[in-house]
């Protein structure tokens, strides 16, 4: 009983230092991500071969971030939540839903549930 006990926890210890090493290699690559993500939004800059060589190649490493465990954050639209938002505007009028994200200025991730990155939004406040 105890030598399964001793590879239970060794198996654990095992697949939270993969995650760990995981974490931090998807942390380094999110801003090659966002730089494809702006590339791509401006679209109407670049000819056509090369926009699908890029998008093919965003789509491949998305991807793999995705089948490794990186969660994009819903945010437009979304109620502003301080855990996995951080407001960078606020926005005030009278004519909306308060405390309404409203625009997203950096998406923000999630690996295996747990916050990887905040993401960066506009929000908007009843007058």
């Amino acid at each position: 009983a105890e030598f399964e006990n001793y590879k239970r926890r060794v198996r654990k210890e095992r697949e939270e230092l993969s995650d760990f090493v995981k974490r931090e290699l998807i942390e380094k690559l999110l801003p090659v991500l966002d730089d494809f993500e702006r590339m791509l939004d401006n679209a109407h800059k670049i000819d056509e071969a090369q926009l699908s060589g890029n998008k093919l190649i965003y789509t491949k490493l998305y991807s793999i971030l995705r089948t490794e465990g990186l969660e994009p954050i819903e945010s437009v639209g979304e109620e502003f939540d301080p855990e996995w938002h951080e407001a960078v505007v606020i926005e005030k009028g009278e004519d909306g839903e308060d405390n309404t994200v409203i625009e997203e200025w950096q998406k923000g991730y999630l690996f295996k549930s747990k916050l990887l990155r905040p993401a960066k939004v506009k929000v908007f406040k009843k007058e």
